[in-house]
């Protein structure tokens, strides 16, 4: 074929048996997939592709055998090769995205050492982590890993939970605060008390939920599936069909068998095949390297049918931390930066996030702190010590009335959380804080409402903030002072309402309501409950990230459908050419190949572009 293109001739002397030994290396080396899958599908009594193909290189091989060996007619050795070749690529491409989340798979598992430090009475010895059991004490030194999910009984530290939550910077935590097996530990020392081990840790959680997904098809794969399946059976009917009725009209057994296998090779799935799991490797590998980690296929194509997409408030929309709103001096003897410093310097030896969101604003103003001694904290009230030889005390309400200090509201009461200084028994002033609203938060709400997508607020703060944070934001609506327990409900009476409803919480209080929606969405550093009950997590914390999912949803559906589209209408238009039936119009075999792997070709590329897709969103 090839050198008939080029317009040469070279043949030697025993060539035709070079070229059968070339070809039956093609055939039973290259084929064996096919061949075996062949062997697999007539065992479940379900015929699908393999079946299709391995009847296709077949007839294609043994009847160019019959030619080498004295049969009159025409080899299909560059059919067969090409066949063969472009149905292996495509499996490679398949088994390289596997491959690919296989090895994904691995570097979380090599996220958990191998040895634990347990603690035995005044002593610590080394055990296998497969040792340890739930309620043991064990001791992490710095810079080591967590070798099991636990509780914090002694001491404090800073934790880079980066590889398993997304979250960049370092978590300080201390007594009675969760730790994931797999971070890495900071300066501190830090004895835990095993609470998760083996198939209960948040990393084998993680591992199995991306196994799980794996193993998924979506509706519009099992519909390629079927379509591939139905495609099989009209390529069979057709192909000994067309050959029985060109013997049947007095033709010769080479004309008839050439007009079968063109049939058949024009007619092999192999473009429907790989149409829809080539659209979801690529969807799901740009998704990863985005940050999307889709558990549910089905749930992520749904994403396009979203009408209304309701956000829990902390850690979502806003960033989950108190910053610095207002410094309003009370004392004509201080000003911004002396009360700045004072209120930073008796709350600097709390770990609070008033305290961290004082050290950020001290911080930013280049302010240096005193230090502080005597320092005493009273939960629920404020904290207490000795600055620059004064007293002082900071704290909110309920010091001002145990102190008897009366103190007027204004009209920021309720949005933001005030903390009053007092030096000396004298008010000097007060600090607000708020949990500002992330920045990528305004641009998503934008573009989800041009989408077409409704926005609400579902929040268990008060009405004030969630008023707030509505207006801000110009959501469409907001639901203020819901309980955890009663954010199902809510999302129930949306569904009612006849609403494509999708859920983005933190995966902590919001368990119920993410897997009540349609579509549910971690965000952030979610753990377990993340794990266990959303379609969708997202990596980053990042709102604009949710916009880009619920689009790119959209897209890789529509290249899916456009897939489907061109490699079911390419045999509607070929089928009969391959035929023969058609007077004037006869396609030959290596045509009919050429066709083939263009359908291919176009799929692929149709695929790549979801590349370009999520690029222009983000």
């Amino acid at each position: 074929m090839i050198q008939k293109w080029l317009g040469v001739d070279w043949n030697f002397t025993g060539s035709n048996y070079v070229l059968f030994a070339l070809s039956s290396i093609v055939y039973f080396y290259g084929g064996w997939p096919f061949l075996k899958g062949l062997v697999s599908e007539l065992k479940k009594k379900s015929a699908g592709m393999m079946t299709l193909i391995a009847v296709a290189i077949s007839a294609a091989y043994f009847y160019s055998v019959a030619v080498i060996f004295g049969f009159e007619g025409k080899t299909f050795f560059w059919e067969l090769a090409t066949l063969i070749d472009v149905m292996l690529i495509g499996h490679w491409l398949e088994m390289r995205s596997i491959l690919g989340a296989s090895k994904a798979l691995e570097a979380l598992a090599a996220l958990m050492p191998n040895e634990a430090n347990l603690v035995d009475g005044n002593q610590t010895r080394k055990v296998k982590i497969s040792e340890l059991n739930e309620g043991d004490i064990i001791l992490i030194k710095p810079g080591e890993k967590v070798p099991a999910d636990g509780v914090i009984v002694e001491g404090k530290s800073d934790l880079n939970e980066s590889m398993l939550t997304g979250e960049s910077k370092p978590v300080s935590k201390s007594v009675d605060e969760e730790v994931i097996g797999g971070a890495i530990n900071g300066n501190g020392v830090i004895k835990v008390k095993v609470k998760g081990i083996g198939e209960e840790t948040y990393l084998s959680k993680v591992i199995n939920m991306v196994q799980t997904a794996q193993k998924q098809k979506s509706k519009t794969q099992r519909l390629a599936d079927i379509a591939a399946k139905w495609l099989t059976v009209i390529a069979l009917v057709l192909g000994f069909g067309t050959f029985f009725t060109w013997l049947a009209l007095g033709e010769t057994v080479s004309f008839a068998l050439e007009r079968m296998v063109t049939v058949m090779v024009i007619c092999c799935p192999h473009a429907l095949g790989l149409a829809v799991p080539l659209v979801a490797a690529i969807s799901t590998s740009i998704s990863a390297k985005n940050g999307l980690l889709i558990r549910n296929r089905t749930a992520f194509e749904a994403s396009r049918k979203i009408s209304t997409i309701v956000f829990d408030k902390t850690g979502t929309l806003t960033k989950g931390s108190h910053e610095v709103v207002r410094i309003v001096p009370l004392s004509s003897d201080y000003d911004k930066i002396e009360l700045l410093k004072y209120a930073t310097a008796v709350e600097s030896p709390s770990e609070h996030h008033i305290s961290k969101g004082l050290r950020r604003k001290a911080k930013e103003e280049n302010i240096e702190i005193p230090s502080v001694t005597d320092f005493k904290y009273n939960a629920g009230v404020g904290v207490s010590g000795t600055v620059n030889g004064k007293k002082v005390q900071a704290g909110g309400y309920v010091l001002m009335e145990q102190l008897n200090k009366n103190v007027a509201e204004d009209k920021d009461e309720g949005i933001e959380t005030k903390i009053f200084t007092i030096v000396d028994d004298e008010v000097i002033g007060f600090v607000t804080f708020a949990d500002e609203i992330r920045e990528s938060s305004y641009e998503a709400i934008k573009v989800l409402q041009k989408n077409n997508i409704k926005v609400s607020l579902l929040t268990g703060d008060n009405e004030k903030v969630a008023k707030d944070v509505a207006d801000k934001l110009g959501l469409d609506d907001y639901m203020a002072e819901v309980l955890p327990d009663q954010k199902q409900d809510k999302i129930i009476q949306l569904q009612a309402m006849d609403e494509f409803v999708a859920m983005t919480g933190d995966g902590v209080n919001d368990a119920p309501a993410l897997a009540q929606a349609d579509v549910g969405i971690a965000i952030g550093s979610g753990t377990d409950v993340a794990a266990e009950t959303a379609d969708i997590v997202l990596v980053d914390s990042n709102p604009k990230d949710i916009a880009n999912l619920i689009l790119f949803g959209k897209a890789t559906y529509r290249k899916m459908v456009q897939n489907l589209v061109w490699a079911t209408g390419y045999n509607i238009v070929a089928l009969p050419l391959a035929t023969g039936f058609v007077p004037g119009l006869m396609i030959s075999p290596a045509f009919g190949a050429a066709l083939m792997s263009i359908s291919t070709i176009i799929c692929a590329i149709n695929a790549q572009t979801l590349k370009g897709i999520l690029q222009s969103k983000t």
